[in-house]
């Protein structure tokens, strides 16, 4: 019997890609669900929650950007590294 070949390459989910997904999707979700932040109170320091709220979603984003790039690139590094691997033997 014949085995069907390995196919290297393709697209694969794994965790990583999840995590990367999640962090990218996360702040696309929050801000248009308007309903969440669509208030005045609580205020901080003297600015409504309406706009306190968006402007830390921006370092939020920022943050959770930077967090999916490093993944990202750890992810590619592990995919190169066991293609070469892979290949030698």
């Amino acid at each position: 019997m014949s085995q069907a070949p390995e196919i290297r390459g393709g697209p694969v989910v794994t965790p990583a890609r999840v995590v990367i997904a999640l962090c990218l999707v996360a702040p696309f979700v929050a801000m248009l669900w308007v309903g969440s932040y669509a208030k005045t109170d609580p205020v901080f320091i003297g600015i409504p929650f309406f706009y306190w709220y968006q402007m830390l979603w921006v370092l939020l984003s920022t943050v959770l950007t930077m967090i999916a790039y490093k993944l990202w690139q750890r992810d590619q590094r592990a995919r190169r590294d066991a293609s070469k691997g892979g290949a030698a033997q």
